[in-house]
């Protein structure tokens, strides 16, 4: 919808003042400047802990990462950081750009010390990536403006580790009072918006720009509601932007919003995982006959509302380095073939899938299809506390970083998988200097794991977002959804 001409609004305005009859307009009058957005609740505003879209959308706009990092390219792209450089890949300098947060404190070399050092020592979403990934002996500020990083073993996944979105610095007010979520409801970052007051469960927030620019809109109003309410209301000009598309909308989303909407990967993917206590998938075989006998697009369109799209590799494009050398053979539907590897294989007897997520809906599906493509009898089940289950895992992977080094030991590490080559690429992969050459080995090490299948890839997450006519620059990055930080009207 197109906004109205200054006149209009005046004259609206004032027909209302005067108090005279006739239809109220379906919209308020849009103010220069600030835009409405929907969004859903976020699960916390705690960066180094969100792990959901609305969060990453909120905090992506409070705070500015050290980098950006195209796993691709290998290209770094540096943003709260001046540089980021190494000369032996073990002993890192990173250099800060002059900067400050929101409440005036400057941002230092040691402010991003005793954060980090308060994100180790808590279970958070993002304290993998420096407990299991970095694993540095030694993190100190040289001074205001320079960190020094020596890893326990070389590695030129430093700059995609330091991009993560959860290792942006915290405050000094919140480093000494340890209180995290009075912290969450009033989030202090570092970058281009602020948050005005507390954030308001269930209503939202409004987010102000620090320095004034006039490309860019100066204030977001973040409305929390339900998306397909907030799709309607993109679409009668009550909302400027909806950061969520419902599957029932999906279709219609194109003929609706035709140039204005985008679709953009999500750092989460879906795997069915063999742990080495599944001994009767021990043979690749079985493995790759569930690989074919799965309907990922029965997924997509079903349980998953058009959410996710069918895998194309065990990297998900969020972490993907460079393209494909040819079509992953085990990422297809092929029922007869899949059939004919279970009879192959000599393979018999019931299967049970379990699953650990709180929602059963595409782990049951998963099944079903399974079942029936199979002709064997399979089921889904919750996994039990503790222990490994005997029998494949339907499993979500939640990305924290762009590195491809951190999925594929993640699936590696719930697989236990140990093959010699795939080990041998991945290391190659870490510690080479040329980022083409790391991209090649990633996708080696990627063929590898897809030969043997500890892992099956079954789908990729994707967000939408649709938006008015009045809104431009809306423009979506993985890990912080749309970008608030740049959109203007």
């Amino acid at each position: 919808m197109r906004s109205r001409p200054l006149v209009s609004l005046t004259l609206a305005a004032a027909v209302v003042a005067a108090g005279l009859s006739g239809c109220s307009p379906s919209a308020e009058p849009a103010q220069p400047g600030v835009l409405s957005v929907g969004l859903g609740e976020p699960g916390t505003l705690l960066p180094a802990d969100v792990t959901d879209p609305s969060g990453r959308l909120v905090t992506g706009a409070l705070w500015t990462p050290l980098a950006d990092y195209d796993p691709a390219s290998g290209k770094v792209t540096p943003r709260a950081a001046e540089s980021i450089s190494s000369a032996d890949q073990v002993t890192w300098t990173v250099r800060l750009r002059p900067g400050q947060f929101h409440d005036g404190t400057p941002v230092t070399a040691q402010s991003y010390v005793d954060t980090w050092k308060a994100i180790a020592g808590h279970h958070w979403a993002s304290t993998p990536v420096l407990t299991k990934s970095l694993r540095a002996k030694e993190i100190t500020a040289v001074d205001a403006k320079q960190l020094r990083i020596v890893l326990d073993r070389p590695s030129n996944q430093v700059p995609a580790w330091l991009s993560a979105p959860g290792l942006v610095p915290l405050p000094a007010s919140v480093l000494k009072s340890r209180d995290w979520n009075g912290f969450a409801r009033h989030p202090i970052g570092n970058g281009p918006l602020r948050l005005e007051g507390d954030w308001q469960s269930g209503s939202g927030g409004k987010l102000v720009r620090v320095t004034a620019d006039p490309e860019r809109a100066k204030e977001i109003d973040l409305r929390v509601g339900n998306p397909a309410e907030h799709y309607d209301d993109v679409k009668e000009g009550k909302l400027d932007v909806a950061t969520s598309v419902p599957g029932e909308r999906h279709e219609a989303m194109h003929a609706d919003f035709a140039d204005r909407h985008a679709m953009w990967a999500l750092p989460r993917a879906g795997y069915l995982v063999f742990s080495a206590e599944a001994t009767r998938f021990a043979d690749p075989t079985v493995r790759h006959a569930f690989a074919l006998g799965t309907d990922r697009a029965a997924l997509e369109s079903g349980p998953l509302a058009h959410q996710a799209d069918a895998a194309k590799g065990l990297l998900p494009p969020v972490v993907a380095p460079g393209e494909r050398s040819g079509n992953c053979r085990p990422c297809t539907f092929d029922g007869p073939a899949a059939k004919s590897l279970v009879s192959q294989a000599g393979f018999t007897g019931d299967v049970t899938v379990y699953y650990d997520s709180f929602d059963s809906t595409w782990p049951q599906a998963l099944a079903d299809g399974l079942s029936k493509t199979l002709g064997i009898s399979v089921t889904a089940q919750r996994k039990a506390t503790g222990g490994k289950p005997t029998g494949p895992s339907a499993v979500e992977v939640k990305a924290v970083s762009p590195s491809p080094a951190d999925l594929l030991h993640t699936l590696a590490d719930a697989a236990s998988y140990t093959d010699a080559g795939f080990t041998a690429d991945l290391n190659s992969a870490e510690t080479t200097a040329s980022p083409e050459e790391a991209a090649q080995l990633f996708r080696i090490a990627e063929n590898e794991a897809l030969r043997d299948l500890p892992a099956i890839p079954l789908w990729t997450g994707h967000g939408h977002a649709v938006w008015s006519a009045r809104v431009h620059d809306a423009v979506a990055t993985p890990f912080a959804g749309i970008d608030l930080t740049r959109l203007r009207a």
